[in-house]
């Protein structure tokens, strides 16, 4: 594959991928404020009911993480991902038949929330295996900065265009848009040409529990899904915590409220951008061990704000958190993505994700308890302080004596690719 001035957009196949991946993001974005709203507005149902709901989102992956990547290294990435927006489509298009038809009810909207969150565990899983068939290696970490940038784009806009279709419409309008979102990406992943599949094209050898050896056993990928796995954990009990923290600590409206926390996306967008300059000029390793942790520091100057000017410590903090953690995606993902075998990627993407998101309900939990016994503010310390550790980690293996990362071990190499039908 040649590369065409003007950058990946130019190319056919990942525009196509780039574009469906944008939709469904937006798509996703919207569900996240759809879907409490369902359970409010439409179904009435008990604040218990919507935290399960959100549980439903992330459970998935702690029960099927792993497993799924060994289906993943058995299949043809671009045919999972088919599936899952198949599936994804008529899972959401089903909850507004329901509400019209009069039959909507608790537990088809907890079906549908579980059953959608364990395809986005295939779909995530197979989308690492099929982009390095959609470009080069030397284009990585430009394609996944332009997937990580329209995702935070489409997290400042989803929640927003959400409200507006539950406004226009009811709640369950916002879900056909999803569900119409999902047909998108069906489409545009139909359209292109047949990725490479960088596999020895055998059956994928070992076991499911393989990926989760390779993550413990690798020091440079143990250290991230370590360093991924501490800030999950604070960075959601972040989340849990901050509408409370600017509404009722601060005593900020909801409009204004939005505003601060739209900067986490904002910060996203531009670390996608600052990535791939960042590795380039001072390598990526040295990148992931200075400006990782320099960054997330400023996450300690959110406890300090309050109404008025001190309101900008709010926003320096949530946009350094946001863009640090887009620059770590972007070294993360191009990296997993050269170094780990083909063969057993699945495998491993899965199994680090697994941990990883695990934490997310754990960090959460830990956020209640905190706020509980120390108050918000209390809590936001502790969090954040958590957040500036977490970025420490890499500082405890071998990257500390590299500019970049490395090279795939000369065994992994794969000689074969194929065509993925």
């Amino acid at each position: 594959m040649t590369r065409r001035r003007g950058g990946l957009l130019r190319q056919r196949n990942f525009r196509l991928f780039w574009a469906g991946e944008t939709i469904s993001e937006f798509g996703n974005s919207v569900t996240l404020v759809v879907i409490p709203l369902v359970a409010i507005d439409t179904l009435h149902t008990s604040t218990f009911i919507v935290t399960l709901l959100t549980a439903m989102v992330w459970l998935p992956w702690v029960v099927i993480g792993v497993p799924a990547g060994a289906w993943v290294d058995r299949l043809p990435p671009r045919r999972v991902m088919l599936a899952c927006d198949a599936v994804s489509a008529a899972v959401y298009a089903s909850v507004p038949v329901a509400a019209w038809c009069g039959g909507l009810t608790v537990a088809q909207l907890i079906a549908v929330t579980l059953i959608a969150g364990s395809a986005t565990v295939f779909f995530n899983s197979a989308y690492q295996v099929l982009l390095p068939g959609v470009v080069d290696e030397a284009e990585l970490a430009e394609g996944n900065a332009k997937l990580l940038g329209s995702r935070e784009v489409a997290q400042i806009g989803g929640p927003g265009l959400g409200g507006l279709l539950a406004q226009a419409g009811g709640p369950v309008t916002g879900l056909l848009a999803d569900a119409v979102s999902f047909a998108v990406s069906f489409c545009c992943l139909t359209a292109m040409q047949p990725p490479r599949d960088r596999r020895s094209g055998g059956p994928a050898a070992g076991g499911m529990l393989d990926g989760l050896r390779f993550a413990w056993r690798d020091p440079h990928v143990r250290a991230m899904t370590a360093f991924s796995s501490l800030a999950n954990l604070a960075l959601t009990g972040v989340d849990a915590l901050i509408v409370v923290f600017l509404v009722r600590t601060l005593g900020l409206s909801s409009a204004a409220a939005g505003l601060i926390m739209a900067s986490l996306g904002v910060g996203g967008v531009l670390g996608a951008f600052a990535a791939r300059p960042l590795g380039r000029r001072f390598g990526t390793a040295r990148a992931l061990l200075t400006v990782i942790p320099g960054g997330l520091c400023f996450a300690l100057l959110l406890p300090l704000a309050d109404k008025g000017p001190r309101l900008a410590f709010a926003c320096v903090a949530l946009v350094c958190a946001g863009s640090v953690v887009v620059i770590a995606n972007v070294i993360f993902d191009s990296f997993m993505q050269t170094y780990v075998s083909p063969d057993i990627f699945g495998r491993v993407t899965s199994a680090t994700g697994a941990v990883m998101f695990a934490m997310m309900p754990v960090g959460a939990l830990l956020a209640g308890v905190l706020a509980t016994a120390l108050g918000v503010r209390g809590a936001l310390w502790i969090l954040t302080a958590l957040i500036a550790a977490s970025g420490l980690t890499f500082l405890l293996t071998p990257m500390r004596h590299l500019r970049d990362l490395p090279q795939p071990p000369a065994d992994d190499s794969v000689a074969a690719m194929h065509l993925d039908a």
